[in-house]
């Protein structure tokens, strides 16, 4: 829930920004919201609404605004680390940690920015939803696994995250399904009844979903790790 509640306040309105200054895409971080929770026309249409008018904000925000956004996003970052480091039974790393924490936001932004783009250029037939699948299955990898190493200061081996890594992809592709099946109904259903703030409560609900999906896969791993069989040494 601190990871859903930090990611609405902080994270989201940093890729808004970041969506509203992408090429490729007209409507920005709605297109980013429908991709990853996989919404039907019908559910996408009233979230895209919704983001309209914070696309223009975006589009016009300083130099200043996006540094304090930034910011904000860094303390997100902060949020993962300290979560990866409990995890692991590490103690924090020291106050130079920031820099890891700001590179992995940028990477972040462009590993999400690539998924959605893959969305566009391979959108139609069996063969390029087999692409997809395998890219976002290779750039999920490489992100997840890197990404807790990263974060942990190599203090983990490869070897020992890569359970927890695969452990995330399945439960992000799980999410995926059950977004479309469960929240891309209720989208429509609160946006008739509710409003915008339906909408929004729709968001922060799946936010919970992705937080769980982050923090039990890394768990897992750790999990795995310790109750995997040593070799026992020969005498």
């Amino acid at each position: 829930m601190i990871f859903a509640a930090q990611g609405l306040v902080t994270l989201l309105p940093l890729l808004l920004v970041v969506a509203a200054v992408d090429p490729f895409r007209e409507r920005g971080f709605s297109d980013w919201l429908v991709d990853g929770m996989d919404l039907s026309t019908k559910s996408a249409t009233p979230l895209e609404e919704l983001f309209a008018g914070q696309h223009q904000v975006a589009s016009a925000t300083g130099a200043l605004g996006l540094a304090l956004l930034a910011l904000f996003g860094v303390a997100f970052a902060a949020e993962v680390q300290a979560v990866y480091e409990k995890v692991w039974r590490l103690g924090p790393s020291t106050w130079r940690k920031i820099w890891r924490q700001s590179t992995w936001l940028v990477v972040l932004s462009l590993y999400l920015a690539a998924e959605v783009e893959s969305g566009v250029w391979l959108r139609d037939g069996d063969v390029e939803a087999v692409e997809r699948v395998a890219l976002l299955a290779a750039s999920g990898l490489l992100f997840f696994w890197w990404g807790q190493r990263f974060l942990l200061a190599g203090r983990v081996s490869w070897r020992a995250l890569l359970p927890g890594t695969l452990a995330t992809l399945v439960g992000l592709g799980g999410l995926r399904i059950f977004s479309a099946l469960v929240f891309d109904p209720m989208i429509v259903t609160n946006a008739e009844s509710y409003g915008g703030v339906g909408i929004v409560l729709v968001v922060e609900t799946w936010l919970i979903g992705v937080g769980f999906v982050f923090y039990a896969g890394a768990l897992f791993g750790r999990q795995f790790h310790e109750r995997r069989p040593r070799a026992v040494p020969s005498a």
